[in-house]
């Protein structure tokens, strides 16, 4: 990507379907943008654009198109507001039509005779004079051309007909076809052409109040980030003081406070004090955390008790919020395999119904001239009929609809509940794996070790506690931390150097100049019949040898029983020693097995696994991180650190085994429920389209039915919220 381009982001308020979308990415593309991302249901696109090119140009050229485009505002929740807005508009103007074609409505639906009598009727009579009609079907009619005819027009000059070419041409068919029989006598249908642009609205305004919903995951997280943060200032005199100021003009290293019930603005390191912490929106852990002096804290979780001070590690836009946000978004944007399907079919969707509609209108008048031996005027109206509701009961919307509403709703209950999964396609290889490959310390282990043995070898006055406790607090390995945590002690040792050799152990040389090393077997020279796992040494004698052993997490043992009963193969790969690995893998019914495998030895393996099937790593997104890019799917157990978040394909924020399952169960369901839309899609177009072809069903039938499938289709995947 050139280097001189700049990301942009805009709103575009008015697309109504996956070929509005294409619209405007064919638009950016003449315009040389880059890695454009356009989003019809969340009203977002996203581009790479060179900086010589001014964003009013391009605004310009989107509004020209029959859209709405502004520049997103920096500001979280906002990208949100045009969904409303559109939203507000279409009810404005759904009212407005519906007014004027209820009286034309009522003309179809009582045909009331004029030998009737009653003061009730004569209401009524009105709406059956040409004229009137005429009248009351002209706001609607320009409502439906402001509505839909310029985004149709412009789609036809982009050469990527959409849903609004199929309204705009029923709708006038019947219009025109009404004005003329005012003239050359006949049947009018007005109330056919403001039923038609009417019903539309109202599915349209249902569609975009359904899609709200569904992306509700999003603007609960938006929420989260409050709009004012406690910043320590210094006044002239040099005094402290506390200012409230909005969270976007907070700077990194700025200084803030935090009180009892608080929202965390961005963020950053405890300098003082301590807290409890709600950050269950974030990581989906309900159980509250305990927070001091040197911990991280994060924007948009709570403080649920306590007070304190702590620094900004950075601002607003690039908080873990913000990051969560974006991925969330960006993966909702992503598009699975199986999306294709309905991509190509939508693709020439418009101008295949345009085709059929003409060979209805052409059929059918041949058929009620000739074989049912109608008047000309009679077929003329039966076959226009017959065209205008191939038109209007066609619904390419649904099938644009079928895969991203269950993917926003999918990816945004995971994202509730602590799971980030990065995209569709993610998402569908996920619910297709055979292979679940997991490491074995940190994945399968809680990553801590307590001690199973000790044997001392040498008979001296040393404090075995104190010696190893005053070495080990000075690494961040996990055996260290887990020596450390085994060992306590209250006895400050004195020593002139501590140094940590990687992957042998801890060197320390005291006050006397005794040489003292702890880790494994490289820092012993002399043979040991029987070997440990950590040997501590003096001066190259052998003082003790400690035997140390995995604790599993509690839930292991069931996960992987569950994966088991799912048909999916749970293989373990570490580099741990064989003994370890096979206890670790008897104990969680681990049947497949690979030991002492350095980090090129484990691609290889994830290589061969992937190529026999799709295949899943579960690891904690650090160490593990080649291994995880090797799988078909790679996930992360780590905390929401930025090397997990990039490192995996799905990422378990809170880094609960447990929550692998929850992750499985919604990528299945997700993926179940986009095969349910676009069959009904699919069944709804193949059963209409022909039994409107000839002459079966009334066009105001079809609208309404048109309407409805895209309910069904956005109501089948909010069910994803509460299954």
């Amino acid at each position: 990507m050139n280097t001189q381009n700049k990301k942009t982001e805009i709103i575009v308020e008015g697309m109504t379907c996956t070929n509005c979308a294409k619209t405007i990415s064919h638009f950016l593309e003449k315009e040389k943008a880059q890695n454009i991302q356009v989003d019809f249901i969340t009203g977002e696109a996203s581009f790479y654009l060179d900086e010589k090119i001014s964003f009013d140009k391009i605004r310009t050229g989107i509004n020209s198109l029959g859209y709405k485009a502004r520049e997103k505002n920096s500001r979280i929740h906002s990208e949100h507001d045009s969904i409303h807005d559109f939203a507000k508009q279409l009810k404005i103007r759904f009212f407005i039509a519906l007014i004027f074609t209820l009286p034309l409505f009522s003309t179809m639906i009582f045909h009331l005779p004029f030998n009737f009598t009653g003061t009730w009727v004569s209401y009524f009579h009105i709406f059956h004079n040409q004229w009137s009609q005429l009248l009351l079907c002209l706001p609607v009619y320009f409502i439906g051309a402001i509505q839909f005819g310029k985004s149709a027009w412009h789609s036809l000059k982009e050469k990527i007909p959409n849903m609004d070419v199929l309204i705009i041409t029923g709708s006038s068919a019947a219009f025109i076809y009404s004005v003329l029989a005012m003239f050359w006598g006949g049947d009018l249908y007005f109330e056919t052409s403001a039923s038609i642009i009417t019903l539309v609205l109202l599915g349209n305004l249902l569609e975009k109040t359904a899609v709200k919903k569904t992306t509700h995951a999003i603007e609960q997280l938006s929420k989260l980030q409050p709009n004012i943060a406690k910043r320590i200032v210094t006044d002239a005199n040099g005094n402290e003081k506390i200012e409230e100021t909005g969270f976007e003009k907070i700077a990194e290293n700025d200084i803030l406070v935090l009180h009892s019930g608080d929202a965390v603005p961005v963020d950053g390191v405890i300098e003082e004090g301590t807290a409890v912490f709600d950050e269950s929106m974030i990581t989906g852990e309900s159980i509250p955390v305990s927070k001091k002096n040197g911990n991280k804290v994060y924007a948009g979780t709570l403080v649920s008790d306590g007070n304190l001070k702590y620094k900004a590690t950075g601002n607003a836009d690039n908080s873990m919020l913000s990051k969560i946000i974006e991925l969330v978004k960006s993966a909702q944007q992503s598009k699975p395999e199986i999306q294709a399907i309905g991509d190509k079919i939508s693709s020439i969707f418009v101008p295949v119904v345009i085709g059929i509609s003409f060979c209805s209108l052409i059929t059918m008048f041949i058929y009620h001239s000739f074989f049912n031996e109608q008047m000309v005027a009679v077929a003329i109206k039966l076959s226009v009929m017959s065209a205008i509701a191939v038109l209007v009961i066609s619904c390419p919307c649904a099938m644009g609809l079928a895969t991203p509403t269950a993917l926003i709703v999918g990816i945004g209950r995971a994202a509730r509940n602590g799971i980030l999964i990065k995209g569709g396609k993610t998402l569908e290889k996920f619910a297709n794996i055979k292979t679940i490959v997991f490491d074995k310390t940190g994945t399968l282990t809680n990553g801590e070790f307590r001690i199973r043995n000790i044997k001392m070898y040498q008979n001296n006055d040393t404090d075995m506690n104190t010696l190893i406790y005053n070495i080990e607090k000075h690494s961040s390995h996990v055996i260290a931390k887990s020596l450390a945590k085994n060992f306590h002690s209250e006895k400050v040792l004195s020593f002139k150097t501590i140094t940590e050799q990687k992957g042998i152990g801890m060197l320390a040389v005291d006050e006397n100049n005794r040489e003292y090393k702890i880790g494994s077997k490289e820092i012993v020279i002399e043979n040991i019949e029987c070997p440990h796992d950590i040997y501590v040494v003096e001066d190259g004698k052998i003082l003790a040898g400690i035997d140390m052993e995995d604790e599993l997490k509690p839930d292991a043992v069931t996960i992987v029983q569950w994966f088991k009963s799912k048909g999916i193969q749970p293989v373990l790969l570490s580099g741990d020693k064989k003994e370890k690995c096979i206890a670790v893998a008897n104990r969680c019914g681990i049947e497949k097995v690979f030991y002492e495998k350095l980090p090129d030895e484990k691609l290889s393996i994830i290589e061969k696994l992937t190529s026999e099937g799709f295949t899943a790593m579960v690891g904690d997104g650090i160490n593990d991180a080649p291994a995880l890019s090797k799988a078909t799917i790679g996930v992360s157990l780590s905390n929401a650190t930025d090397i997990a978040i990039h490192s995996a394909d799905i990422v378990l924020l809170h880094g609960k085994l447990n929550t692998l399952v929850t992750a499985f169960q919604l990528s299945r369901k997700t993926l179940q429920t986009i095969k349910q839309n676009l069959f009904w899609a699919f069944f709804y177009n193949v059963v209409a389209i022909p039994v409107a072809f000839v002459g079966l069903l009334q066009p105001i039938i079809g609208a309404a039915a048109m309407a409805l499938s895209d309910v069904v289709v956005i109501g089948n995947s909010l069910r994803l919220r509460y299954k």
